[in-house]
């Protein structure tokens, strides 16, 4: 391992090396603006093709705190009520919705989805499992009340995505694209496959460094289904941690703790302790991300994971530093703590809740 005061490559290639890492992408944000941007290692190991900063990787959960950026527009515009409960926001009941793969009728019978409101499924209070297909019978249902308290769910994303088409008019794809990826310079970025991306994406490697093709998604999915660049998710990170595109009051929303978490672990989603191990630092969800109260002061983070992509994106509010880290290897989760520290210093973040492996006192 180089030296505390080696260079950051250095440092990082030295993990990567360590953890058998393939790829590994990272920006630097210094006061609101990007300072370094470093792409290390292979997009495709077979065909000798490196990762750059124009490589098309997988944004998996980042899509979560985009999508929740472009729904707080719509709070300022007074078009989005984060309290409106769906009725008031979908042009028929919910479970009348049965399009392949957003087939809601699973619910018919259960009133409890009257109760789902924006704030809600931002906020990851829904009730409903990770993705229902993880059900033993593969069907949706409600595992509690709807805001009671906090259980990562993509399927509330989902749900929340047909109210934002129905307030908007238009697909969830064509709206982050002139509302969001657009105006903040982000042209290597979309909700679905474009053809243009073909020569340049990354294939993905899982926990045995086998490689997994890149998918390419051809629905726009509010759960995960943005293919960016690490360029572009720069600017998306510092946009947001300067206050670009909203007001005060959104900001103050999507970073206040809206719903405690009082589990051990994220991840299995359901399963709720209550003896809240990260009361102290006021570990809980905002909107479309999560926050903590750290050394430096509130820290706000999200992570982005499937089984070939490991994201993270950690931000020191008082500061407006960052550190967006997105690898197309998912064993790089393993020393995205050693990064960190080595870029923001001691944050606090609580890696075995994120990651359930790792130490919350790791390198």
């Amino acid at each position: 391992m180089p030296a505390a005061d080696a260079p950051l490559e250095l440092a990082v290639q030295a993990l990567m090396q360590r953890e058998g890492v393939q790829g590994l992408a990272l920006a630097v944000i210094r006061d609101g603006a990007v300072d370094q941007v470093l792409s290390l290692g292979s997009r495709d190991v077979a065909a000798a093709l490196p990762l750059t900063d124009g490589t098309i990787v997988y944004g998996a959960s980042f899509t979560k705190t985009a999508v929740a950026y472009l729904a707080l527009q719509l709070v300022d515009e007074n078009r989005l009520d984060l309290d409106a409960g769906l009725p008031q926001l979908l042009p028929k009941p919910l479970p009348h919705y049965t399009a392949p793969g957003r087939n809601y009728s699973d619910l018919l019978g259960d009133e409890r989805w009257r109760r789902l409101s924006p704030r809600v499924l931002l906020s990851h209070g829904s009730g409903f499992a990770n993705f229902r297909w993880l059900e033993p019978d593969g069907r949706l249902r409600f595992h509690f009340e709807p805001g009671v308290h906090y259980a990562y769910s993509g399927e509330g994303y989902r749900v929340l995505q047909l109210a934002l088409e129905s307030v908007l008019g238009i697909g969830l794809d064509e709206a982050m694209d002139e509302r969001v990826f657009a105006p903040l310079g982000m042209a290597d970025t979309a909700m679905v496959w474009r053809p243009d991306f073909a020569d340049r994406a990354a294939l993905g490697y899982d926990i045995d460094g086998e490689a997994i093709p890149h998918d390419r998604r051809a629905v726009p999915d509010a759960a995960g289904s943005m293919d960016t660049t690490i360029r572009d998710q720069a600017q998306f990170w510092a946009a947001l941690v300067r206050g670009d595109g909203l007001s005060e009051h959104a900001r103050r929303e999507m970073f206040r703790a809206q719903r405690p978490i009082t589990s051990a672990q994220q991840f299995p989603t359901l399963p709720e302790t209550r003896d809240a191990p990260y009361r102290d630092i006021g570990l809980a969800a905002g909107l479309g991300l999560l926050r903590f109260d750290g050394p430096q002061g509130l820290v706000w983070f999200k992570g982005g994971h499937d089984a070939g992509t490991a994201n993270m994106a950690i931000c020191v509010q008082a500061r407006r530093d960052c550190l967006v880290l997105m690898s197309n290897d998912v064993r790089a989760e393993r020393i995205f703590p050693a990064v960190s520290r080595r870029v923001l210093g001691a944050t606090g973040l609580p890696w075995s809740w994120e990651y359930g492996g790792l130490s919350d006192t790791a390198n």
